[in-house]
């Protein structure tokens, strides 16, 4: 194929814009999927992504498209919409030329709609803005269109209006494909320089690597180096997707398509690694991606310890598949061994746990989610903490900081005042307020994430009446009064416990925590008593009232002296068995800890 002929592209848009139905369109007018074989959401292949109707994974596809009696080789990545997979986004545009900016013609520009453009931007894509469900009774075109004018700076007659459920102004959106997005640029004759921009494992023919070619060509039986890993392989195999794995005979310059190589191990492979032909390499490696920083981190336990071994298989081929996720052995005093995991966000980790759940057939135990920490220490040292357990002791901390991100809130302009109260109830900075129209805001505050992680997308949907969308972007830590939180039963610190809080929020945080352990801590013989503690100051108290036994009960009349010496000598045996005695604290009561329910 002649790489002129040749058009990388990919779909970005907010959530439940219409990505992965136009997608559906674009592959039934190409017929790259037979009717037998159509159904919604094709590119969608996770029961996790068809359930709850997002697309989690970006998905490529090859079509073929006749134009002016002219062959045409459209490659198409389908990515995700919502902000904790931004990185998923930011991999597929390093692999394409263009990129149709997808707007909802009822909903407008949301949050991700502008942050995925800016992404485009940043990687010199040609965008093509495209206003989907034109068909709808309560949509607005002439409104948004001036609203993507407005942000982003859209010309209104480059905007193209399309309906992705009934097909209309699909064939405009083809011809707009060929001629505004350009095609690949490369070296056909050069030495072979393909980019890794994701991967996936098969228990038949190991890893599994999907690439797009920028010089040379690769063919069956190539011998290829992976330049970063600095690993040697035979090619067994090379294909595109249609979307299935599709064998050809060889993968030219501007092409995308995977390659498998009998690859075994997953340490093997690195998403963003370059790779070249053993013999004839080139000369300097593609520039790859920069690893994403994890902002979300909780602990993973098996339920059993047989299956910690099989924990952490799932784990390492879940991490070669999404490159965004990272884990690392840790163990529990209350939860035995298991693994520090690192998540971009809240729905990333719900995802995670319930990918490994259903592929891995893992029963697993998840604590509460935190954030990342950096203390200064006396002696200038700068730590970054994930985990409150290795937090020092007070007097060594010189500056404790927390991570702040800036938030931007699309919302209708009648809730400024309920969203605003919400963002300063969680210790938000006000930055601006811009108006994309009459009736719809950016609100954009700096806020601090472990204020964002939990429930603040919930208390922002409530307060909207749905109709309000986020996006936040890092950046950077900054000093705050944070303390360590720790919780001790009997007089001992329980480790699994221990929290990193705002100095405002212990005291409700440790009473809180200590009501709960009341509830789910049996009654002992002896008096239990619970308190959270910053440091060696007590600040919350509660206690478990011990079990009580009638020692009189066997005393009929007689002198009461006998009955106080009976009543002494138990108090006495309490008072050793507290001295001696150690607290038993039930799973179960960890794990209402532990568990984020609330």
């Amino acid at each position: 194929m002649n790489i002129d002929r040749i058009r990388n592209f990919c779909i970005i848009a907010h959530i439940d814009h219409g990505k992965s139905t136009l997608a559906d369109r674009l592959l039934q007018s190409t017929q790259t999927v037979s009717s037998r074989d159509f159904r919604d959401q094709v590119l969608d292949d996770m029961d996790l992504e068809r359930e709850r109707g997002i697309t989690i994974k970006a998905s490529a596809v090859t079509m073929n498209y006749t134009k002016d009696g002219k062959d045409y080789v459209l490659n198409l990545i389908d990515t995700p919409g919502h902000v904790d997979f931004s990185y998923e986004v930011f991999r597929s545009l390093a692999a394409c030329e263009g990129a149709i900016l997808l707007v909802d013609a009822a909903q407008g520009v949301e949050a991700q709609t502008v942050a995925n453009a800016y992404l485009a931007i940043e990687k010199n894509l040609e965008i093509i803005p495209v206003l989907n469900k034109i068909d709808l009774q309560q949509a607005r075109p002439q409104e948004v269109i001036e609203e993507m004018e407005k942000t982003l700076g859209i010309l209104p007659k480059e905007v193209l209006k399309v309906s992705a459920k009934t097909g209309l102004g699909i064939d405009e959106l083809f011809k707009a494909v060929i001629e505004r997005v350009p095609p690949p640029k490369g070296n056909p004759q050069g030495p072979l320089s393909g980019l890794i921009f994701d991967s996936v494992y098969d228990d038949y023919r190991g890893v599994i690597v999907y690439l797009r070619i920028f010089d040379g060509s690769l063919r069956r039986g190539d011998r290829i180096h992976m330049m970063k890993t600095q690993r040697s392989f035979e090619v067994a195999e090379v294909g595109v997707f249609r979307p299935k794995m599709t064998p050809v005979e060889a993968l030219h310059t501007g092409e995308v398509g995977y390659l498998a190589a009998s690859i075994k191990s997953i340490h093997d492979v690195e998403i963003g690694d370059t790779v070249t032909h053993e013999k004839e390499r080139a000369s300097v490696a593609l520039p790859g991606y920069q690893r994403p920083l994890a902002m979300v981190y909780c602990g993973l336990y098996p339920t059993a310890d047989t299956d910690l071994v099989p924990l952490r298989v799932a784990l390492e081929k879940l991490s070669l598949n999404d490159s965004s996720f990272t884990f690392e052995p840790e163990r529990s005093p209350a939860l035995g061994f298991g693994f520090r995991c690192g998540f971009l966000g809240l729905l990333h980790m719900e995802i995670v746990q319930e990918r490994l759940e259903r592929e891995s057939n893992v029963s697993i135990i998840q604590t509460a989610p935190s954030v990342t920490y950096e203390i200064v220490n006396k002696k200038g040292e700068v730590n970054t903490i994930d985990n409150p357990d290795h937090v020092p002791d007070e007097g060594e901390i010189v500056e404790f900081r927390e991570p702040v991100v800036a938030m931007k809130l699309v919302i209708p302009s009648q809730y400024i005042g309920a969203v605003m109260a919400i963002a300063e109830e969680r210790r938000g900075k006000y930055v601006s307020t811009e108006y994309l129209s009459e009736k719809r805001v950016i609100l954009t505050y700096e806020l601090p994430l472990a204020e964002v992680i939990f429930d603040f997308y919930d208390k922002l949907k409530s307060a909207t009446r749905g109709y309000g969308t986020m996006d936040y972007t890092f950046l950077g830590y900054r000093p705050a009064e944070l303390v360590k939180l720790d919780i001790l039963v009997g007089g001992k610190k329980v480790d699994a416990l221990s929290s990193i809080v705002h100095e405002d929020q212990a005291y409700y945080k440790g009473k809180k925590l200590a009501k709960k352990l009341r509830e789910e801590i049996p009654r002992h013989l002896f008096e239990v008593v619970i308190q959270a503690a910053i440091g060696s100051r007590i600040i919350a108290r509660e206690s478990i009232r011990p079990m009580r036994k009638d020692v009189t009960a066997k005393c009929y009349g007689g002198d009461i002296t006998r009955k106080r010496k009976l009543l002494e000598k138990q108090k006495e045996g309490k008072k050793r068995m507290k001295s001696v005695g150690s607290v038993e604290i039930p799973q179960e009561a960890f794990l209402s800890v532990l568990t984020p329910n609330e």
